[in-house]
């Protein structure tokens, strides 16, 4: 690949710059208007190394069976580090990505190409308004859906509210996940709106991140997941000892004392997540 190739994306007007990782062989990074988005290594697609990447790809190992294919639906498409992952520990997955970007994606899979084999296709668009047109054969037939939707360092305020989320519920298979990325900051103000949201729909909703961030003592992400079924209860002691570590996760009671006063999130109220100090992801 070229030495730092860059790519000024025609929708947001951002510069999208691949790095190559000095520390880790055959592995680059992908930067979006300064803020690192993906991490991919090459040799090893099962390698992941964001700590909230490795979080989603651990609920990834216990959505099935180990190995066992599944079907996925990706919300953003950054470097397609998780989908190299699925097909990596999942051989034959059915996989869909969603990215407004579309100049991202061809920049990606020009300087750092996918698997030949791997049934990964990419749907080109707003993830809200191309998840609304899916058809109807994936409806009840998801096994993961994974939003990680960015634009820059802030998600917009459309794919946050209830009326979102209520479009990802029918595409679930009876057992399947949704993982939500959710950056937020002190006082996880956004975080415990987004909890509140999925509660208002799901089940079953639970959040694991660092404790510190968890304690709204500093910026980072949480991991939220929402199912229409209650895991097995061997679910979470599993994808805690998977690490990264160290680890919190809440669940039932404790989760709703987390989003107790927390408003529900409409698209009336709707607004994008907070931006990160920019010294947080000085590249």
């Amino acid at each position: 690949m070229n030495q730092h190739p860059e790519k000024r994306l025609s929708v947001s007007g951002y510069i999208a710059t691949i790095e190559k990782d000095r520390f880790v062989p055959g592995s680059y990074q992908l930067v979006v208007d300064g803020t690192p988005q993906s991490h991919v290594n090459l040799d090893d697609p099962s390698d992941l190394f964001f700590e909230y990447i490795q979080r989603i790809g651990h609920i990834i190992d216990l959505v099935a069976m180990p190995g066992q294919p599944i079907t996925a639906l990706h919300l953003g498409a950054g470097a397609l580090t998780l989908p190299r992952y699925v097909e990596a520990t999942r051989p034959g997955s059915r996989q869909q990505v969603v990215e407004l970007e579309s100049d991202l994606v061809d920049f990606v899979r020009a300087e750092l190409p996918l698997p030949k084999r791997a049934a990964i296709r990419v749907r080109h668009g707003d993830a809200r308004e191309v998840v609304a047109k899916l058809p109807a054969g994936l409806h009840g037939n998801i096994d993961l859906i994974v939003v990680d939707i960015f634009s820059g360092s802030r998600t917009p305020a459309h794919v946050t509210s209830q009326e979102f989320y209520e479009l990802l519920k029918p595409l679930l298979t009876p057992h399947g996940i949704i993982a939500v990325n959710v950056a937020d900051g002190p006082g996880l103000k956004f975080a415990r709106s987004q909890v509140a949201t999925l509660r208002s729909l799901f089940p079953y909703v639970s959040a694991i991140a660092e404790a510190q961030i968890l304690k709204g003592r500093r910026f980072g992400n949480v991991v939220l997941m929402a199912a229409l079924n209650d895991p097995d209860a061997d679910w979470m002691p599993r994808l805690l000892a998977g690490g990264p570590h160290p680890a919190k996760f809440m669940e039932g009671t404790e989760l709703a004392a987390f989003a107790a006063s927390a408003p529900i999130v409409t698209d009336a109220t709707a607004i994008p997540s907070p931006p990160p100090a920019r010294n947080i992801f000085q590249v």
